[in-house]
């Protein structure tokens, strides 16, 4: 697994022995159940935390479709863009709807790497606003280097699970 951190993104990127379009059959999928962008533990924690700081946490179900869309709402995560690339590399970003001094974002990337694998990219940003923004955001990055690391691994589950 490739690691990577600044002070604004946290990166994780691994190859998986998988096809890429089984692999992203699953990163967006959109059917009901359980699903990464939902229900990894991290996730879950921070939904918990936005309820007890007045906001409304995990309150958005999957939709129920074989892939998420543009504008969908599922978790406490707005789908902002799924995008495919001309050499097949695939895009699903989720801008979460937390409170949060400034954007926090979560884009996955799924691309072909030779005929039966794909590489796997994850990254968590957060565009502070103001200066309350700007300390959170050296406060925070322990905690987004956590949260990173234990979603890409439970996408990797998923992915290699088929769920």
């Amino acid at each position: 697994m490739l690691r990577r951190t600044s002070l604004r993104t946290t990166r994780r990127a691994s190859r998986v022995p998988l096809p890429a379009d089984h692999a992203w059959a699953v990163v967006a999928c959109g059917l009901a159940g359980s699903r990464w962008y939902v229900d990894a533990g991290p996730l879950v924690v921070r939904g918990l935390i936005d309820r007890l700081a007045g906001g409304a946490g995990r309150r958005w179900e999957v939709p129920d479709r074989p892939l998420l869309v543009r504008g969908d709402t599922v978790g406490f995560w707005r789908v902002w863009e799924v995008e495919e690339e001309p050499a097949g590399t695939r895009r699903l970003v989720l801008v979460a709807d937390l409170r949060s001094p400034g954007r926090v974002t979560l884009t996955t990337t799924v691309a072909p790497d030779g005929p039966t694998g794909c590489r796997l990219e994850q990254e968590v940003r957060l565009d502070p606003d103001g200066i309350v923004g700007a300390a959170y955001l050296l406060a925070d990055l322990p905690a987004r280097e956590t949260v990173a690391e234990l979603v890409h691994r439970r996408v990797l589950r998923d992915v290699l699970q088929g769920r």
